[in-house]
């Protein structure tokens, strides 16, 4: 009795622990299951941009919830009637299939279940008695390893659907341009169908074939007959899309997979690409053009365009994070710190003269100057000369350093030791992301936020560009520019917006907002050639309003809304903006007290580390009488040199507290801290 029990115990044991071995030593190999494409998605979910996986196919991750049932109980009824019940393999249809195999003398129905499909789904073989045997091996493998359900979405991903779409969603998607959540049973019957002979039944290329499938599925009664017509459904043999190729590029060089979602419009996106392929095309130079919109509730781009031609020469290369001269683009922020500063308004007058800092003399675009003018106008008219007076006034390292708390990543030509008065023309560079960045601060009353582009990415604001009233008079001024020659001014919104160029006519640039959206819009080469004659107002600024003419109407702001007039700048210490450097010719003056222009006070700092430790700050200041004195956190710091710099290294993180002193014991004093 026990040496029965014992073989028993034995007979039983052997097969269940070979099992358990050979799952162990062999797993599944679900590498094709996990290498689904990557699909870039608008925020409502539509397809924008969909990766084939390593092996070139279009393979679409599905879900059992994601098709419709009608689908899932034909796939059922048709392909394995006891799928929900059977170990991986069907006895009962292996019995009949045997039966009828001996009384035919020919195979008359198949045994393979799902599983069975399954496992060879995941690693292909021949079609014979050895990789039967396998595929049953590996289906109750399958089945060990996963539920009924899980098994399903294998298939559901893998199914083959002709060419190289595998995957119920592809189906659909190719043939239906749909999801599959709701099919009518003509889908759902030629979708069942497809995968038992993927080539000979796409409907794109034999839909006598596919219909002919669809009869027999009902003649079969595996579906009621009064349901389905005895012709094929309407077929869309879309291929896979092909919109924001430069946004989609990133995402996957960032290591994304499955199917991200984005915060792009989906039909902007296309419309935008639309227009801005004509507009190319119209240029006829070999012109390039980037555009970005964004949302200025929550700082998200709603469309993304890094160039077009993206299968032409260069093409590949983002014009949105390439980085490139901003032209003039830059001067309202130059032109809002000085009204921080409290030594201008917009009707300031300035001059617009002839006039040298060193060997450095801006001159306009046209080489002509304006002589006394407001600040409004200079900055509408965009006039070199007042933007770099003004510039020298509040400091090039100081609006550098406000620009880069504020999320700008500026990149300043080879050999230049520190910012300088260029800034103002466009000596600095930039990408048009983070300039359009800037704008969409400037919409917010100088607060700006890092530009979002997936809908799970936190709004994350940075430091503010200057004081909200300045943001507001800037916002008013920009608002009385003009539009381009032809162009109708919009009557559905109020837009602020600025034109700039860089040296030579290679980068044309024009960037917008309303109190809704920002819009920045590039337009060059992109190997940097130059465009003799294309400026920002002739060239970019056009697209721009019709870009904004794609977006939905806005109301107009009411008069409780609109930013601060720009007119009663009327107190006598504002009536004339008086420079540092007076034209040439004349004896330069300067101001009666110094002002540190470096560390901005207010700015947070992150000290750079080498090998031999952090680096020293270099404390800048101008007006006064140099030579100057600086004390940081109580400390003098030893005197150097007049025009040398003066370095110190504070004692660690945290606030540190600088002040000046020059030869007439004038001082100034700033905060700022230190990371």
């Amino acid at each position: 009795m026990r040496r029965g029990v014992l073989i028993g115990l034995v007979a039983t044991t052997l097969p269940l622990g070979a099992a358990v071995v050979f799952d162990r030593l062999a797993p599944p190999d679900l590498s094709r299951f996990r290498d689904t494409s990557l699909e870039i998605l608008a925020r409502d979910g539509a397809p924008l941009r969909t990766f084939l996986t390593h092996d070139g196919m279009l393979r679409l991750e599905t879900s059992v919830d994601a098709v419709d049932l009608r689908y899932s109980d034909l796939l059922v009824q048709t392909e394995d009637k006891r799928f929900w019940y059977h170990p991986g393999f069907d006895p009962l249809a292996m019995a009949r299939a045997l039966w009828q195999w001996a009384r035919h003398g020919h195979v008359v129905s198949g045994t393979s279940t799902l599983t069975m499909q399954v496992a060879r789904l995941l690693t292909p073989h021949r079609h014979d008695l050895p990789g039967k045997l396998a595929d049953i091996a590996r289906a109750v493998q399958l089945e060990w390893r996963f539920s009924k359900l899980e098994i399903l979405q294998l298939y559901l991903t893998l199914a083959p659907m002709g060419g190289n779409r595998e995957g119920v969603r592809a189906g659909a998607w190719t043939y239906f341009n749909q999801e599959p959540n709701r099919l009518s049973p003509a889908q759902a019957a030629l979708l069942v169908a497809i995968p038992q002979s993927p080539e000979r039944l796409r409907p794109d290329r034999s839909p006598a074939a596919a219909t002919a499938a669809i009869v027999r599925l009902c003649a079969r009664k595996r579906l009621p007959c009064g349901e389905v017509p005895l012709h094929l459904p309407a077929i869309a043999a879309n291929q896979p899309p092909v919109h924001a190729h430069h946004l989609a590029d990133a995402l996957r060089r960032d290591g994304r997979s499955g199917r991200v979602r984005t915060t792009l419009d989906g039909p902007l996106q296309a419309a935008l690409e639309r227009t801005a392929a004509r507009e190319a095309r119209f240029l006829g130079d070999h012109a390039n053009i980037a555009t970005l919109v964004i949302d200025n509730d929550d700082r998200s781009a709603l469309a993304y365009l890094g160039g077009v031609n993206y299968f032409g020469p260069a093409g590949m290369v983002d014009m949105i994070r390439a980085v490139r001269s901003p032209g003039s683009t830059l001067k309202p922020f130059i032109y809002g710190l000085a009204f921080d500063g409290g030594s201008l308004r917009p009707e300031s007058l300035i001059e617009d003269r002839p006039i040298r800092f060193g060997d450095y003399a801006p001159r306009g675009l046209d080489g002509a100057f304006h002589g006394s003018t407001t600040a409004r106008k200079a900055l509408q008219q965009s006039y070199n000369a007042p933007a770099v007076q003004l510039l020298e006034e509040v400091g090039a390292a100081k609006v550098a350093a406000k620009l880069r708390l504020s999320g700008a990543r500026l990149s300043f030509p080879r050999g230049t030791a520190a910012p300088g008065l260029p800034i103002a023309l466009g000596g600095v560079g930039i990408t048009l992301g983070d300039l359009a960045t800037l704008y969409a601060g400037l919409a917010n009353e100088g607060q700006p936020a890092t530009l979002r582009l997936l809908p799970d990415a936190p709004f994350s604001e940075t430091a503010p560009l200057m004081t909200a009233t300045s943001a507001r008079m800037i916002t008013a001024i920009l608002r009385g520019v003009a539009p381009p020659e032809g162009v109708a001014p919009p009557h559905y919104r109020a837009l602020a917006y600025k034109t700039g160029t860089s040296y030579g006519f290679r980068d044309a640039v024009a960037v917008g907002y309303s109190e809704r959206y920002t819009v920045a819009v590039w337009v060059g080469r992109t190997e940097g050639t130059p465009r003799p004659g294309a400026y920002g107002r002739n060239t970019a600024a056009p697209l721009l309003f019709t870009v904004f003419d794609l977006l939905p109407p806005e109301a107009a702001p009411s008069p409780s809304e609109r930013p601060l007039p720009i007119a009663g700048a009327t107190a006598p210490g504002l009536r004339r903006f008086m420079p540092n450097k007076e034209p040439i010719g004349l004896a330069a003056r300067r101001a009666a007290t110094p002002r540190i222009t470096f560390p901005p006070s207010g700015s947070r700092l992150d000290l750079a580390r080498n090998g031999r430790g952090e680096t020293p700050l270099a404390l800048e200041a101008t007006g006064g009488a140099p030579p100057y004195r600086w004390i940081v956190n109580g400390h003098p710091l030893p005197p150097v040199a007049v025009g040398a710099p003066t370095l110190c290294l504070p004692d660690g993180p945290g606030l540190v507290r600088i002040s000046v002193i020059d030869r007439n014991n004038e001082t100034a004093s700033a905060e700022a801290w230190v990371n």
